[in-house]
């Protein structure tokens, strides 16, 4: 395409600069003066060539270290920062990270449609069909249905004996949307703690070798400082995004024990109108 374009523009040159030449007298075509003016075209396009290909090399040049990628940049400052202790950080946000997708999963597993359940199972109940009650309660995952089923197992005994084991029952199931949560708030913890434990460790190897030179000046003392510094900005954020997950898992177990207890409240109601039937 550049190639076609510096013919046309050859081309267009000479046609313009053939009646200029016959204008101020000038001999005819096949004269030094046309010799001249294609010379002079074979110059222009000879120089849009070189400019064609000083831009292909300037494309093709590497690119400076500013602007390389974020994994490099990342790679690089894991590298600065003393892989030991930037291991350790890592170490903590995978773990981490582990307990929360886990945990994120079996909340998202465990969440139904619990306005529509209990319709459904208030309709067989006061129908009669507590059998059918009880199927549909072990074919729906979460645990507002197994404490319906809980429930429902002991529909022969009082309303207190049933509203007990609601209770204890609906516990234990808390118990276990809460599983695991206490490793998600250790690694929060720790993540920041060997941040600044590389902090104080780069601060000691400044001192060190402060003392070796005898001497204090930036360029001994940056080494350690830098060391102190990118491992703690790592733990932070290394906190931060594990404390993210926390708070949204959170939120999940608030909205399934809200769910389990105005479930429960529905099934007492559904049975103690069953009984008076």
């Amino acid at each position: 395409m550049k190639a076609f374009l510096a013919h046309i523009a050859l081309f267009i040159l000479l046609a313009c600069s053939s009646p200029a030449i016959y204008a101020q007298g000038s001999k005819p075509a096949g004269q030094a003066p046309d010799s001249a003016v294609a010379n002079a075209a074979l110059d222009t396009a000879g120089a849009s060539y070189d400019a064609s290909a000083d831009l292909q090399s300037d494309e093709d040049a590497p690119m400076p270290e500013g602007s390389q990628g974020l994994h490099k940049e990342l790679k690089t400052k894991f590298i600065e920062g003393n892989a030991g202790f930037m291991s350790l950080v890592a170490l903590a946000l995978v773990i981490g990270l582990a307990f929360c997708i886990e945990r994120i999963v079996f909340l998202s597993l465990s969440e139904i449609n619990a306005k529509k359940f209990m319709s459904d199972i208030d309709s067989k109940i006061q129908s009669g069909e507590i059998e059918n009650a009880k199927q549909i309660c072990r074919s729906t995952r979460g645990p507002v249905a197994s404490i319906c089923y809980q429930g429902l197992e002991r529909i022969n005994g009082s309303l207190a004996d049933i509203e007990r084991s609601i209770v204890s029952y609906g516990t234990v199931q808390a118990a276990n949307l809460e599983k695991g949560c206490s490793w998600i708030t250790l690694f929060i913890a720790m993540a920041p703690s060997l941040g600044f434990l590389g902090t104080v460790v780069g601060m000691v190897m400044a001192f060190d070798q402060i003392q070796q030179a005898g001497d204090i000046s930036p360029t001994i003392v940056a080494a350690g400082m830098k060391v102190a510094l990118i491992t703690t900005i790592f733990g932070i954020i290394v906190a931060l995004i594990l404390q993210l997950f926390y708070n949204y898992i959170l939120s999940k177990i608030d909205h399934l024990t809200s769910q389990m207890e105005e479930s429960a409240i529905s099934l007492l109601d559904s049975l103690a109108k069953y009984k008076i039937k």
